[in-house]
């Protein structure tokens, strides 16, 4: 299951990546640069989404994920076990993906596609506070915050009167290090 949707993941990624480059070249040129900042990840331009819209979407939204906590719990000693305490594992694992997937369509509807903070943060964020979801969840948005702002400093301030995109920030910090994770716990 987890290997198709992968797989469906990174298809539906190059399907759409080639309808955004064909839109590409339809653009002007203020209107290309501005979607390239986006698809880059940038915070210093307004995309028109309502802030308070997002604020109440991403409150709404990790408060539904943080009272699936229980059975996230539950499951991370197997779906069978799981299962056997009473969670609805299927019913479950819908409800994550999709709480998931909205608050991810919120954060890159308002800032663009910014990479790695999704990925690494929580697993950072596990390593020193453990796995329970209760916690895991909201100290992972407050951690995910606090390394967008480093990596939004960064960006303002490394290239000089330039502005680089946040995204490539995060991008170049956090490739090597996901890589190392990644090799960390393929070792284990």
């Amino acid at each position: 299951m987890s290997h198709s949707l992968l797989l469906a993941g990174v298809i539906s990624a190059s399907f759409l990546g080639a309808v955004i480059v064909f839109l590409m070249t339809k653009m002007n040129t203020r209107d290309l640069r501005s979607i390239t900042y986006w698809l880059m990840g940038d915070l210093s331009w307004y995309t028109g989404v309502p802030i308070g819209l997002v604020i109440a979407a991403v409150l709404a939204g990790g408060a539904l994920a943080w009272l699936q906590a229980p059975s996230l719990n539950a499951m991370l000693m197997g779906e069978q076990e799981a299962h056997a305490l009473g969670v609805n594992v299927p019913r479950v694992k819908l409800f994550t993906y999709l709480a998931a997937s909205a608050l991810t369509a919120v954060a890159v509807a308002a800032a663009g596609s910014i990479g790695f903070i999704g990925l690494l943060v929580p697993h950072i964020v596990r390593l020193i506070f453990g796995n329970d979801y209760r916690i895991l969840l909201p100290t992972s948005a407050l951690a995910g915050a606090a390394v967008l702002a480093a990596a939004d400093t960064l960006a303002r301030t490394v290239a000089a009167p330039t502005e680089l995109p946040v995204g490539a920030v995060t991008a170049v910090a956090g490739a090597p290090l996901f890589i190392y994770l990644l090799r960390r716990s393929t070792e284990a």
